[in-house]
C-alpha cells in the first residue's frame, strides 16, 4: 500500500503522508456484520477516568471479525477489501457457497476473487488458516491462537507476522513480532501470510485535528503540572531540585523503566526466550 504525499500548500499538508486506499474495493460495510460501538471516554462504570486522553472522535460501527475461522474445510471467495476504522489492518469480506458472509483480517497479496479456506486440509497459502501442526516450519503466520478454539490473539495489526520456527512434541515454537519465542499448542490455529497495510507505521497525520477525529485528546507533560497533579510537577521554572527534574514517574508513582509484569506468572513456563534477551 503506497502512501500519498501532498503538496505543501498549507502548514498541515507540508508533512502529510496518508494512505491512498488503492487496495480498497468496497466502500460501505456489510450491514449484518456491524454492531453499534459505544464510547466510554476513558471512564469506568463509576464515571471516573481510568484511561487518560480519550474522548470525542468520529462515530464508528464495529465490524464483527471472524478470528476463530469457525467454518472448517469449506472454501470461501473474497468479495471485497474494506477499510476498518477500529484497527490498523484492512479487512476482507468473504462469502461461502451457501451465501454466508464474514470478515477476516486481510493479509498481504490477498485480492478480490481469491479463494480462502480454514481447516487441516487447506493448502498453505496467504489467507488460509491451519493448525500449527499442519503448517511447515519456517512459515510466516499471523492471527495466532494462544488457546485452541479461543480465536486469534497474536499478530493482528498492520504489517505484523510471526515465524513458526520449530515443533517439540505437542508444542510449537513461535517467534512473536516482539522477538519473544513462545511455546504454543500445535492444535492452535494460525493464518498463513503477513497482515497487509504494512505502510501504516509511516503515516503522518500532520495536524492535531486528525488525531482528535480518532478520539485521542491532548497530552500534557507532567513537568508542566502542579505537585498535587503529578509526581514531576512543581518547582520554580525548570527546577533541577524538585520541579520534575527527578526520576521520571507516571501519575501513579511508577518509575520509568519499572517492570510491570508479575514475577511469578503462570504463562512464564511457555516463554522460551524473552523479547529483551541480551544478544551475545
Amino acid at each position: 500500500m503506497p502512501l500519498k504525499k501532498h503538496k505543501p500548500v498549507t502548514p498541515s499538508s507540508r508533512y502529510k503522508l496518508l494512505p491512498d486506499f488503492a487496495e480498497i474495493t468496497k466502500s460501505k460495510p456489510e450491514k449484518n456484520l456491524t454492531r453499534p460501538l459505544k464510547k466510554s471516554g476513558g471512564r469506568n462504570n463509576r464515571g471516573r477516568i481510568t484511561c487518560r486522553h480519550r474522548g470525542g472522535g468520529h462515530k464508528r460501527k464495529y465490524r464483527m471479525i471472524d478470528f476463530k475461522r469457525v467454518r472448517r474445510d469449506d472454501a470461501a471467495k473474497v468479495v471485497g477489501i474494506e477499510y476498518d476504522p477500529n484497527r490498523s489492518a484492512r479487512i476482507a469480506l468473504i462469502e461461502y457457497g451457501d451465501g454466508q458472509k464474514s470478515y477476516i483480517i486481510a493479509p498481504r497479496k490477498l485480492e478480490v476473487g481469491d479463494s480462502v479456506m480454514a481447516g487441516e486440509k487447506a493448502p498453505v497459502k496467504p489467507g488460509n488458516a491451519l493448525p500449527l501442526s499442519k503448517i511447515p516450519t519456517g512459515s510466516v503466520i499471523h492471527n495466532v491462537e494462544l488457546v485452541p478454539g479461543r480465536g486469534g490473539q497474536i499478530a493482528r495489526s498492520a504489517g505484523q507476522s510471526c515465524i513458526l520456527s520449530n515443533r517439540e512434541g505437542e508444542y510449537a515454537l513461535v517467534k512473536l513480532p516482539s522477538g519473544e519465542i513462545r511455546k504454543i499448542n500445535v492444535k492452535c490455529y494460525a493464518t498463513v501470510g503477513v497482515v497487509g497495510n504494512s505502510d501504516h507505521m509511516n503515516v503522518q497525520s500532520a495536524k492535531a485535528g486528525r488525531t482528535r477525529w480518532k478520539g485521542i485528546r491532548p497530552t500534557v507533560r507532567g513537568m508542566c503540572m502542579n505537585p498535587v497533579d503529578h509526581p514531576n510537577g512543581g518547582g520554580e521554572g525548570k527546577s533541577k531540585s524538585g520541579g520534575g527534574r527527578q526520576h521520571l514517574k507516571s501519575p501513579w508513582g511508577h518509575a520509568k523503566g519499572q517492570k510491570t509484569r508479575k514475577k511469578y506468572k503462570g504463562s512464564n513456563k511457555f516463554i522460551v526466550q524473552r523479547r529483551n534477551a541480551k544478544k551475545r
